[in-house]
């Protein structure tokens, strides 16, 4: 049977279609590098009068009130980079961006963010933002207050959870990883909730993937680290690399750690909240 001959228009139309698809396609898998990119490009302008030091792992950018400590960021950046890439067995391919501001205001002015927003720290698109020693620190230069209360291993294991991951994650999975392996590693962990009444408060899972910025923080921190030491401690901690490397090859939160830890997701979240109401 002779094949159907389609008018130039169709053909043109078809060919377009095809050529709109491919790009789709091509973006999806690079959206996260594509991502990194206008953000670097973003700081660049925003630190374009910062001072900026290198070292075998970092950029990092800050202004003449903070000269004083860069050293000692620059020394701690580095532990963290040593500890937290031997836990992941893993290395990011480039230097990474540390930008350092004189306060909390300005660092929450750089995302547009209200200035009351207080955050030591904020890993976003490839580049890590702190703030100045010298607002929150009894002593600036006391470098071990720095390594225990401060940022850099928390906002490390975020950029490690998104290169494992490929960009493909939720909140309250790379909170708890954060937040695993800064206890791991430093012994710092935040307090846990006042429950209301001595009252167990906790979200169902699908609440915090889909909601976790409209929750109570306090209680969606805490129940975040509760879910990765519920599976490091059921099922090992290789189960967390696993489920991330499925997560990388583009599979749903959910699917990635039905297929890590070999039952269905329904059963493993039920199972959580068994725990969390018997702890």
């Amino acid at each position: 049977m002779p094949g159907m001959k389609l008018p130039d228009s169709a053909r043109n139309i078809s060919l377009i279609l095809i050529l709109v698809l491919l790009l789709v396609l091509v973006i999806s898998r690079h959206s996260n590098t594509l991502l990194r990119a206008a953000v670097g490009q973003g700081i660049s302008l925003q630190t374009a009068g910062f001072s900026q030091t290198e070292s075998d792992h970092f950029i990092i950018k800050y202004t003449g009130l903070d000269s004083s400590y860069s050293a000692m960021i620059t020394e701690v950046a580095e532990e963290a980079y040593s500890d937290v890439s031997q836990e992941f067995s893993l290395e990011p391919q480039n230097k990474t961006i540390i930008v350092v501001y004189p306060d909390s205001a300005s660092l929450a002015n750089s995302f547009g963010w209200d200035k009351n927003e207080k955050a030591l720290g904020v890993y976003w698109a490839g580049a890590i933002r702190i703030v100045s020693p010298e607002e929150w620190m009894s002593d600036p230069q006391d470098k071990q207050e720095f390594i225990r209360e401060g940022p850099m291993v928390h906002e490390f294991v975020h950029l490690l959870v998104d290169e494992s991951t490929r960009g493909n994650y939720n909140r309250w999975w790379t909170e708890g990883i954060a937040q695993y392996y800064e206890k791991k590693i430093t012994g710092f962990e935040f307090a846990e909730p006042s429950f209301e009444d001595g009252q167990l408060m906790y979200y169902e899972l699908s609440v915090l993937g889909k909601q976790f910025d409209k929750t109570d923080q306090a209680v969606a921190y805490w129940e975040s680290l509760q879910v990765v030491e519920y599976i490091v401690n059921h099922y090992g901690e290789e189960a967390l690399f696993t489920t991330m490397n499925y997560l990388g090859q583009g599979y749903s939160l959910e699917k990635s750690i039905s297929k890590a830890l070999g039952l269905q997701y329904r059963d493993f979240a039920q199972g959580f909240y068994y725990f969390l109401e018997n702890r």
